[in-house]
């Protein structure tokens, strides 16, 4: 009688073993507190997505510098704050993070740009230092969120759900030069007082 399905070698019903040559993994909803890197780090060689979202992780994720395909890092709603420290991970071009413990912009998105210097796309929604109307922040709060932004990023195509456009580009690196040239001229005045 044939089963359809191909031979199975002796010893291999009921492995429990990890699947390996995973693109993609996901460890959403699983409660966890810290990062499972050993199911994670047996899928070096191929893993191109990851997704640890829906759990309660704050630590730092140093081992994933080992997953040199990564292009997708998706971290939404953990415990995550802007002292995040991120392996320097070349490979990723998408980080979402959104619903964490983020609130010092200058601090994560000085990281984020250190950290991945060929991110196209970050998604940080509903985060203290990412106002909007979906957290208390005004239009001019928002705006002037994503300027900064994108003004610290530029290798940027989308951030948070909205393509960045060349004029607004343009825009953020006009007011976020003044911003620096008049606190380099406050700075002046003030040493030679």
């Amino acid at each position: 009688m044939e089963t359809g399905g191909p031979p199975v070698a002796p010893g291999q019903l009921g492995q429990t073993g990890p699947v390996l040559g995973l693109r993609s993994l996901s460890f959403a909803y699983q409660g966890l507190l810290e990062i499972p890197y050993e199911t994670i780090l047996a899928q070096q060689d191929t893993l191109e997505v990851l997704d640890l979202s829906y759990n309660l992780l704050e630590e730092s994720p140093a081992l994933l510098v080992e997953l040199e395909k990564l292009s997708t890092l998706i971290l939404d709603c953990n415990s995550y704050s802007s002292h995040v420290k991120f392996p320097y991970m070349p490979s990723v071009t998408t980080v979402c993070i959104n619903k964490n413990k983020i609130s010092n912009l200058p601090i994560f998105v000085e990281e984020i740009r250190t950290k991945f210097p060929n991110i196209k796309i970050l998604s940080m929604m509903n985060n203290e230092a990412a106002p909007s109307y979906f957290n208390g922040g005004s239009l001019t709060q928002y705006i002037d969120y994503r300027q900064y932004v994108i003004s610290q990023i530029p290798t940027l195509k989308i951030l948070d759900d909205t393509e960045v456009l060349g004029k607004e580009r343009a825009q953020a690196k006009k007011t976020y030069r003044m911003q620096r040239t008049r606190e380099g001229s406050k700075r002046k005045k003030e040493l030679h007082r």
